[in-house]
């Protein structure tokens, strides 16, 4: 019997959270102040993790950190919210990552130093620890490049264990979009965002681009922001609204989303049960500043999913 439901492979660093609805820095060494400002869980694959477990889900997570403030940080939070971080690696030569966002609550920048983001190796991720979890999900694809060589590896290993598969690539900050196609021949779920959709089958179109990646994976899953988000599973398509909340912040949103479509995903539940837990997920998150302040209990969740429908 797996000691866990999910495996998290993945980024680990803080984000430092500068919010103002009128937001706007300038350069020239003009200060300008914001409302608030909050150190909080960042990285998506440590939100998803975060939002997981808030669900109810048993989450191991291994990623990298430097022995250092942010590193602890991380780790510490991370074992608040439940997650096992046995498995995370310390490098004494490394700094961690951090992510510093400028939050205006429907639109964000974010500034983000690499550190030991993309330093975790899937070497390090061995057939005995794949072999405990029911699941494996890797995000920020892009950032994690040490990943690379041998994530498709990892992805097989993980396949012949039984443990089924999730990927979420994330933005690419050099907008270069090769080398995900041959590893979506392993990945059960594809969790991208409609410009990430968009971009990694060069077709404008969302439901050209669900057609495509549904052929190469078992069930795609397209956030589409205010509008909510469309899956796809062989022929069967289906569409859920997002939910009409006040929105704070929308960081972290598409990886809360991700942990309840892969919640549903991993229960037996349709296409459109598991989209709409996604969409109620991600919308939640949105209503208190950080990833995973708003994150919401699976109770929580189906209370409001019975509203959307």
């Amino acid at each position: 019997m797996a000691k866990y439901d999910i495996l998290v492979a993945g980024e680990l660093n803080p984000d430092l959270i500068l919010s103002d609805s009128e937001l706007q820095p300038e350069f020239g060494q003009i200060e300008v102040l914001v409302e608030s400002a909050e150190l909080t869980i960042g990285s998506s694959s440590a939100i998803f993790a975060c939002g997981a477990a808030k669900l109810g889900l048993s989450v191991a997570f291994i990623g990298v950190v430097g022995d250092d403030m942010f590193g602890r940080f991380m780790v510490s939070a991370l074992e608040d919210k439940g997650i096992d971080v046995s498995p995370v690696i310390v490098n004494p030569n490394l700094k961690t990552g951090l992510s510093v966002i400028l939050n205006r609550g429907t639109d964000r920048a974010i500034l983000t130093h690499l550190g030991a983001i993309n330093a975790l190796e899937a070497e390090q991720i061995t057939n005995e620890l794949i072999s405990q979890a029911k699941h494996l999900h890797v995000a920020s694809y892009f950032l994690q490049t040490n990943l690379h060589p041998g994530i498709l590896d990892l992805f097989s290993r993980a396949l012949e264990l039984g443990v089924s598969t999730s990927l979420d690539t994330n933005w690419n900050p050099t907008r270069e979009w090769s080398g995900v196609a041959q590893l979506l021949g392993s990945t059960n779920v594809f969790l991208p965002n409609e410009a990430e959709a968009k971009a990694l089958t060069g077709t404008p179109d969302v439901y050209k681009s669900a057609h495509i990646l549904s052929k190469k994976v078992e069930a795609v899953a397209i956030k589409q922001g205010a509008a909510g988000a469309m899956a796809r599973h062989g022929d069967e398509v289906v569409q859920v609204s997002a939910l009409p909340v006040e929105v704070m912040d929308t960081v972290g949103a598409g990886d809360s989303f991700d942990a309840g479509f892969v919640y549903g995903y991993l229960q037996g539940w349709s296409l459109k049960d598991s989209l709409q837990l996604g969409v109620v997920c991600g919308s939640l998150s949105t209503c208190a500043p950080g990833g995973v302040t708003a994150q919401p209990t699976l109770e929580e969740a189906l209370v409001a999913a019975q509203h959307n429908k």
